[in-house]
C-alpha cells in the first residue's frame, strides 16, 4: 500500500500531535481528518482536558495502526478488545478516560458524516465508584509550620506563601490561582475579595480570608509593580531573583510545594490539590458545613465535596485497643 502524505496540524493542537495526524484519520480521508483538528482546536477549551484526550486518542490510534486496522474497520468488540488490554496496564479512572475520550472523538467524527456509526458508543468501562479521596491531606499545624517555614525576606518567598495561601484560605484550585490577574484581587466594602477562574470559562467570587489578605498585601508592596487587568498576579521569578512578566505554571508550583514541604520537614508528596483538601477539611473540623465548603469551592455536586472531607482519616489507638481478644 502507498503511504499517504502526512498532513500538518494546527499549532492549536497538544505538543504530542502538533507535527502529524494519526495514520487512523490520515486513512480516513480529508473530512476524518478536518473533524479530528477540529475536535481538540474548537471542540476541548480546556488544555488541560485536551491534552489528556490527546494521550488517549494517540495511544489507540497507535494500538489500530500495530493491529493493520482502520477507522472503517472498527466495532464495538475491537474497541472493547483495547479497553480489556490497557485494564491490565492502567487504573481504572485512566481507563474510564481513554474510553471517554476516544467515544467522544469519534461521536464527533459522525456528527460531521465523517463515519456512519460510532464503535465505541456501546462499550462500557471497568467500574470505579470513588468514596474517598486519595489527595494527601495536611493538619492545622502542618500547614502552619510549611507557611511559618518560607523565607519571606526575598520575593518569591512572599510570592510562593500569599499563593499557597489563596489556595487553601478559599478551597482555590492551582489553575483558578495561577490564572489570576491585578484585577482579580479587589476590594468590595471594607473587604477584599478573590475573582477565581475556574473550568469552562466560569468564575466565583470568595471574600479574602485575613491572613491571606495580609500575605497577598505583604507579596504585592514588595513586588513593587503595577498589577493591572491583564498583568498575571502570580509570576516566575529570574535568576536574579526578581519578578518576571511571565504567569508561574502548574507544574512550577508544584515543585515549589514539594520543595516547601522538605524545607519545612514535611514529606514531600503532598501536591497543588493538598491545599484545597486541607483546607476543607480544617473548615469541618471547625464547625463548617458541608453545604457551605461546596459553594466556596465552587463545587456543582456535594458528593465532590465530600471527597475533600478527610476529617476520618485518622484512625486513634483509642479505637484499635477497642480490640479485645
Amino acid at each position: 500500500m502507498d503511504e499517504k502524505p502526512i498532513i500538518p496540524i494546527d499549532r492549536q493542537l497538544p505538543a504530542m500531535i502538533d507535527q502529524h495526524l494519526p495514520r487512523l484519520f490520515v486513512d480516513a480521508g480529508e473530512k476524518a481528518c478536518r473533524r479530528f483538528i477540529e475536535f481538540f482546536t474548537a471542540n476541548i477549551r480546556n488544555r488541560n482536558t485536551r491534552e489528556a484526550y490527546a494521550r488517549a486518542v494517540l495511544r489507540f490510534a497507535n494500538w489500530c495502526e500495530r493491529h493493520k486496522l482502520r477507522l472503517e474497520h472498527l466495532s464495538p468488540p475491537l474497541v472493547a478488545a483495547y479497553i480489556e488490554e490497557i485494564s491490565a496496564t492502567h487504573s481504572a479512572p485512566t481507563v474510564k478516560q481513554h474510553l471517554a475520550a476516544v467515544r467522544m472523538l469519534l461521536d464527533y467524527l459522525v456528527v460531521g458524516q465523517a463515519i456512519p456509526l460510532n464503535p465505541a458508543s456501546s462499550v462500557r468501562g471497568p467500574r470505579h465508584v470513588i468514596t474517598r479521596g486519595k489527595t494527601p491531606v495536611l493538619s492545622a499545624e502542618q500547614a502552619r509550620q510549611l507557611i511559618d517555614a518560607i523565607d519571606v525576606s526575598t520575593i518569591a518567598g512572599l510570592r510562593d506563601r500569599a499563593l499557597i495561601a489563596v489556595m487553601v484560605y478559599s478551597f482555590a484550585r492551582v489553575s483558578a490561582v495561577i490564572g489570576m490577574t491585578g484585577d482579580d484581587y479587589y476590594p468590595d466594602g471594607k473587604r477584599w475579595w478573590f475573582r477565581l477562574h475556574e473550568k469552562g470559562g466560569k468564575f466565583h467570587e470568595v471574600p479574602a480570608h485575613h491572613k491571606a489578605e495580609e500575605y497577598v498585601d505583604a507579596y504585592l508592596d514588595a513586588a513593587g509593580i503595577v498589577f493591572g487587568k491583564w498583568a498575571p498576579l502570580f509570576r516566575t521569578v529570574d535568576r536574579h531573583k526578581q519578578l518576571t512578566d511571565r504567569r508561574i505554571s502548574r507544574r512550577e508550583v508544584l515543585a515549589m510545594i514539594k520543595r516547601r514541604a522538605r524545607n519545612a520537614g514535611l514529606p514531600d508528596r503532598i501536591g497543588c490539590h493538598t491545599w484545597r483538601a486541607t483546607g476543607i477539611t480544617t473548615y469541618l473540623l471547625g464547625g463548617g458545613t458541608l453545604e457551605r465548603a461546596q459553594q466556596i469551592a465552587a463545587h456543582s455536586s456535594a458528593k465532590t465535596t465530600k471527597l475533600y472531607d478527610r476529617r476520618n482519616d485518622e484512625i486513634t489507638l483509642d479505637e484499635i485497643e477497642r480490640i479485645v481478644i
